[in-house]
């Protein structure tokens, strides 16, 4: 199976592609349309990635698909336990980009075999499930469907620092070394969610409410407009800062570098023809740079082809060759 995939038509996740965002409205809409329709607008805003929310299949299919497109360019929704094959029948039929799976039904086995037979993209939570029961997950679902995730997180509301285990990233890593990982957050505030990015989530999901002071343990977990905001700016800047594995001097480090970046210099005045010894050179800021400090060592033995003043930079062309 790939470690990056299409999750949604045009949207990678995995590798090195950006973080998939996803505003979790869940129940906070209080079955109220008009202020689901707040909330999506708030997403859009936000420049999320997605947003979900929880319906009830008896309902007309006219009142999702009116608001898909003109809000957000990607919407899915999740629904409860109940009628579950239904749900994911209702939800194929609307031609949902991909199907997520809550934490309440990771361990349900049968659904988690119907949804994957569906064919398209699942996102997978992980909240009060153990590892053995996410290999028992993963064999089956990468038996029917290769393109699957799998969040961690922790199915509390809200969520204490100490009980979301960020590690867990790591683990499901290194053991489904062949998926993308992410993570769904129910703690307050955006510090802990960034600190997945840096960890490797490549999906991140957290729920969102107009007002955290409506009733209700969801609102209280969840991420009001402003945050959400800084959340998804935050998560753009640390992929930014994340950068490249490889250790290498950058251009804009030159400028520094000038200023400050040392050389190897003349401790003493140094004839020409004198076999240099470490006692005769040392290391200071100097202009025009010479020799990299981290060769001072390799210069010993060598003969200094002209005198060289004390403090006087030590370069090459002063010097024979090595192999002299």
């Amino acid at each position: 199976m790939p470690l990056e995939f299409e999750l949604c038509p045009g949207r990678m996740i995995g590798g090195d592609h950006p973080c998939f965002i996803i505003a979790e409205i869940g129940q906070n809409h209080q079955g109220d349309l008009a202020i689901a329709k707040k909330m999506i607008k708030m997403a859009k805003v936000s420049r999320v990635t997605a947003f979900s929310t929880s319906a009830v299949v008896g309902m007309s299919k006219n009142i999702y698909r009116d608001d898909r497109h003109p809000h957000t360019g990607v919407i899915f929704f999740i629904f409860f336990s109940l009628q579950l094959q239904m749900a994911v029948e209702f939800l194929d039929k609307l031609n949902v980009p991909f199907l997520k799976v809550g934490s309440g039904d990771t361990n349900n086995l049968p659904y988690l075999e119907h949804t994957a037979k569906i064919g398209r993209p699942m996102v997978i939570s992980s909240g009060m499930q153990n590892l053995d029961t996410m290999h028992k997950v993963y064999n089956l679902v990468k038996l029917l469907n290769s393109k699957f995730c799998f969040l961690q997180c922790t199915s509390a509301y809200p969520l204490e620092p100490n009980d979301v285990n960020l590690r867990v990233i790591e683990t499901y890593r290194r053991e489904f070394p062949d998926i993308p990982v992410g993570y769904s957050g129910h703690e307050t505030g955006t510090v802990i969610s960034i600190a997945a990015i840096a960890m490797g989530a490549k999906v991140l999901e957290r729920h969102v409410t107009l007002d955290k002071t409506w009733k209700g343990s969801d609102h209280a977990a969840s991420l009001e407009p402003k945050e959400l905001a800084e959340l998804v700016r935050s998560v753009r800047c640390v992929e930014l800062a994340l950068g490249s594995p490889e250790k290498r001097s950058l251009p804009c480090e030159q400028t520094c570098h000038d200023k400050l970046g040392k050389s190897v210099v003349a401790r003493v005045a140094i004839k020409a023809g004198a076999t240099l010894t470490l006692d005769m050179i040392t290391v200071k800021v100097a202009d025009p740079q010479g020799i990299r400090p981290e060769e001072i060592f390799k210069l010993q033995g060598r003969r200094a082809m002209r005198d060289i003043p004390e403090d006087d930079t030590v370069t090459s062309d002063a010097l024979e060759p090595p192999d002299c």
